[in-house]
């Protein structure tokens, strides 16, 4: 089948949590920046159109990488959330074009998920996703346990999501309008009653949230280098 697919990177994330004097994205891991590592496998997929990265408009570093000057990517400023980010990236696409969002702090991805996603082909869509192998607790207060979730039935999104843009994009802005949260792409189409496809993926492509994420994603992507 073909299709016109088009990957959003949001990057215009501050990653408060990350205690930096940058934006994650921006970090560096064995001389490139996380947005450089989370890149590379859109722009050597040959079924990937294009790639619009979202940035901050304040953003001071991003004029400074040179891979955001590739022929295949397009930036367009961010907005107020990830969601409001993506959003606006959607604008760029046409009518009959695929999405397929990526967090820009994901830099382990393995073409091997890329490729199982994209054989998705219903129009509900797809995420990639884990099984829950950890014990997951319930808590109304933050303080005490209520009751333990069935894991059975828990999955952990990741990312990329990948959805007909036209839809994805008509779902967030439903979601804007009636003042709904958005945690994920795959969130905002649930909230219009569409059931998206699981596609179990690795549990190595690690979002960087926090400091300690930085030597695990080393680690990770070490190990890439050395089983090419």
């Amino acid at each position: 089948m073909l299709r016109n697919i088009i990957a959003i990177i949001p990057a215009s994330g501050v990653g408060s949590r990350m205690a930096a004097n940058k934006p994650k994205q921006y970090l560096e891991i064995q001389g490139k920046t996380i947005l450089e590592h989370t890149l590379q496998p859109f722009l050597q997929h040959s079924q990937i159109q294009k790639i619009i990265v979202a940035v901050s408009e304040t953003d001071p570093f991003y004029a400074d990488l040179v891979i955001l000057s590739h022929p295949k990517i397009e930036l367009v400023f961010g907005g107020e959330t990830r969601a409001h980010s993506v959003f606006n990236a959607l604008q760029k696409l046409n009518e009959g074009d695929w999405a397929l969002v990526h967090d820009a702090a994901r830099p382990c991805l393995k073409r091997s998920d890329l490729d199982k996603l994209l054989q998705i082909t219903d129009e509900s869509g797809a995420i990639l996703a884990t099984p829950t192998i950890d014990t997951i607790k319930r808590t109304e207060n933050g303080k005490t346990i209520d009751y333990t979730e069935d894991r059975a039935f828990l999955w952990h999104a990741l990312t990329p999501q990948f959805f007909p843009a036209e839809k994805l994009k008509n779902a967030i802005a439903s979601a804007f309008t009636k003042n709904l949260a958005i945690t994920d792409e795959s969130s905002a189409m649930e909230l219009e009653g569409v059931h998206p496809q699981l596609v179990e993926g690795r549990s190595d492509n690690i979002k960087v949230t926090r400091p300690e994420d930085l030597a695990l994603a080393e680690f990770y992507l070490l190990r890439n280098q050395e089983n090419v």
